[in-house]
């Protein structure tokens, strides 16, 4: 919850020292300062920033927040777009998963065959290359040359036509599936490695273990606790990812909604999705932090016991 309001804060003063009027925005060229002045008092612009930003948390609070531009609820609009937006980013990760947990395994156990150096190499070529460049890649040959898959845009009937809906999500899922991919490959790859220089690999391989059944056994649960990590930040990302792709296949979910509010110095719209996004990383990061107190039960030990311990270990020390 701290981290909560800290971030609501800074969302909050970061965007009131941003250049742009959102009156003037609304009211268009030829505007008078009395008729600024008037719609400033409307929407509450002249009062003190600490005032500001009390109304604005009550309003998230409660649910009455309102777009300037349309006049559309928060609410009705999250809802609308997120209906595109968290089945994209699901489909995303859970494609980014299957994919790079057995290459980044891969590419430890077989480092020095020609399958781990491709797999690596692969993977450096994927952190380097832009987003949105993979993106119209995947249109150019599977939309306009093989004619398998849509270009773009979201079905009018939504998921009244699951076949369809799935069809236009599928291309953008790849697209930020490939990005995370790139990365998650290189950590799993790395964990991995680390694991497999440890002790108790050793022994287990000299107790007439293979490699590949001492890591299934004892290597790949330590191995999970970093990965499990970067997962979590991947599935945040997966969401701010979409504000991209979503541009580049024309869908209307939250990236295109949070564009657009930043164009049109939407405000409401704009803190209010920031902050939602924010809280859901939070969410995620806090689920991420009890799975690896599971696969690692060290990590269970308070943090005023670890001190403890630390400061027994240096009196043992000295």
């Amino acid at each position: 919850m701290i981290s909560l309001f800290l971030a609501s804060v800074i969302i909050f003063f970061v965007l009131r020292m941003l250049p742009g009027d959102a009156s003037a925005t609304l009211l268009g060229v030829g505007t008078t300062e009395e008729q600024l002045d008037q719609l400033r008092d409307e929407l509450g612009a002249n009062e003190p920033l600490v005032v500001q930003y009390a109304q604005w948390l009550k309003d998230f609070v409660t649910g009455s927040s309102v777009s300037l531009i349309s006049g559309s609820s928060f609410g009705e609009l999250v809802i609308q777009r997120a209906s595109i937006t968290v089945p994209l980013s699901l489909m995303a990760f859970t494609i980014a998963v299957l994919v790079s947990l057995p290459l980044g395994i891969v590419s430890a156990t077989k480092r020095t065959s020609a399958l781990g150096a491709f797999v690596s190499a692969a993977s450096q070529v994927g952190v380097a290359v832009p987003i949105f460049w993979v993106g119209i890649l995947l249109i150019s040959i599977f939309s306009l040359q093989l004619g398998w898959l849509p270009a773009g845009t979201f079905p009018r009937q939504g998921w009244d036509d699951p076949g369809e809906a799935l069809r236009a999500l599928i291309l953008p899922a790849l697209t930020i599936a490939i990005a995370m991919s790139a990365v998650m490959v290189r950590y799993v790859r790395s964990s991995v490695l680390d694991v497999l220089e440890t002790d108790y690999m050793r022994t287990a391989q000299s107790l007439g273990y293979s490699q590949s059944r001492a890591l299934l056994r004892h290597g790949l649960r330590n191995a999970a606790v970093p990965v499990v990590a970067i997962l979590g930040i991947e599935l945040g990302t997966s969401l701010l990812g979409a504000v991209v792709v979503e541009n580049v296949f024309g869908l209307g979910g939250l990236g295109q909604l949070l564009l657009s509010s930043v164009t049109s110095r939407d405000l409401p719209i704009i803190q209010n999705l920031v902050l939602l996004l924010t809280a859901v990383v939070l969410i995620i990061n806090a689920l991420v932090e009890i799975l690896q107190q599971w696969l690692d039960p060290r990590l269970r030990v308070p943090h005023g016991r670890r001190r403890r311990l630390r400061v027994s270990k240096s009196q043992v020390g000295a």
